[in-house]
């Protein structure tokens, strides 16, 4: 194949060339952003080693990954970023590229993260196994496996920037607010921010395919993967239901007075803040405002019901130096794609560890145990943590 034609360095190419030319191991899905990654940094004078993460599938073994339309090199392509077929495609971009690949098997680790979503879902919270991904697998295992190639760096297409701060490394959302990703990076650690790249970090998405098209990258067209890669059809209560059989029971619908107004088909069906498929008739609309899974109760009531002051989380993860044991103020998100609400937080030293509190400026819609806060100052991830307890408005 021929040589992928130059991209003219403009600042909208500046990330890739953010670090010193070095060895850069990239996580390459066989997806448009981290070819387009690949290429930038191939560009730039790196020395640049492909890797796509063999993951496999829970769906994958049972038959049941689903069949969605063609992949780049002509072959069946499903949702996800991990499929042989994606590996093909990222083996082909390579190629184009004239990188080497790597294929690193992790399908053991990454059960790990479906292990981990299918108790948090039977504890009645509500897991992010895409943000776990990162934390343990693509900025985790991935950053072990570069010491081990000699690459001082990793890299990927997430839609992040990171900044060489006086302090050290900071992560900053990216030029594409509507593609940012820096929400699902914020478990990062410090010392592995450090030797991180995102080359993707002052594009938009149009810019992204605009140049695998110029790059002569087979992939220029390739839909996004979908969310999340391991549940077939989304039905997160198949997968719970053959990986614990008998574990999805009716249950109690009730109010916030305790008292049953329906019956539901099993909690792990529900997520706060839902509103659709709750089987019972009322006078308002009603919304799923909490989840006892020892009981096997969903607590619902109006959408008034639905405020919360703040919460309290856990498995802090702090990129901005020690983390405040006094109040800042900052911007938090707790949704992968929610808007961010001016509060301020603080962490406290307790008999199980280390939390932090989130206190809202106002009212907000109730936030969901097992999902993350992230906290922001002007653009920057400040750090975050794992939602424990929701702190309810009063009444």
């Amino acid at each position: 194949m021929g040589e992928p034609a130059p991209v003219a360095a403009t600042a909208e190419t500046l990330a890739a060339a953010s670090v010193p030319p070095t060895r850069v191991l990239v996580a390459m899905s066989g997806g448009v952003d981290s070819s387009v990654a690949a290429a930038l940094l191939r560009q730039a004078g790196h020395e640049v080693i492909g890797c796509f993460m063999r993951l496999g599938e829970a769906g994958e073994a049972e038959g049941l990954v689903p069949d969605d339309g063609m992949c780049a090199t002509g072959g069946r392509r499903k949702q996800g970023c991990c499929s042989v077929n994606d590996a093909a495609d990222a083996r082909v971009v390579a190629a184009t590229l004239g990188i080497p690949l790597y294929v690193m098997n992790f399908r053991r680790e990454f059960g790990r993260i479906i292990d981990q979503f299918v108790a948090e879902y039977q504890a009645g919270r509500t897991p992010n196994p895409c943000v776990r991904c990162n934390d343990w697998l693509k900025f985790g295992r991935l950053h072990e496996h570069a010491e081990t190639l000699g690459a001082t760096h990793v890299a990927s297409g997430h839609y992040a920037v990171v900044r060489r701060g006086e302090a050290g490394a900071e992560l900053h959302r990216g030029a594409d607010l509507a593609k940012d990703q820096t929400y699902a990076l914020f478990g990062i650690r410090p010392d592995r921010l450090a030797r991180t790249i995102f080359p993707l970090g002052d594009l938009e998405k149009p810019a992204v395919r605009e140049l695998a098209s110029r790059l002569g990258l087979p992939v220029f067209d390739k839909p996004d993967s979908q969310e999340i890669c391991f549940v077939p059809d989304q039905d997160y209560a198949g997968l719970l239901e053959r990986r614990a059989p008998g574990s999805i029971r009716p249950g109690a619908l009730v109010d916030e007075a305790g008292r049953t107004i329906g019956e539901h088909r099993g909690h792990q069906h529900f997520t706060v803040g839902q509103r659709r498929g709750l089987g019972v008739a009322a006078t308002v609309p009603l919304y799923v405002l909490s989840k006892n899974a020892a009981r096997n109760e969903v607590v619902v009531g109006p959408k008034a019901a639905l405020r919360c002051r703040g919460a309290e989380a856990t498995e802090i993860n702090w990129l901005d130096g020690d983390p405040p044991a006094d109040w800042i103020e900052c911007e938090v998100q707790w949704r992968l794609h929610g808007e961010a609400a001016a509060a301020r937080v603080r962490t406290i030293e307790t008999e199980t560890g280390l939390r932090l509190d989130v206190e809202f400026a106002r009212e907000e819609e109730r936030l969901a145990p097992g999902q993350a806060v992230v906290c922001y100052r002007q653009g920057r991830v400040l750090g975050g943590a794992w939602i424990d307890r929701v702190l309810d408005a009063p009444v």
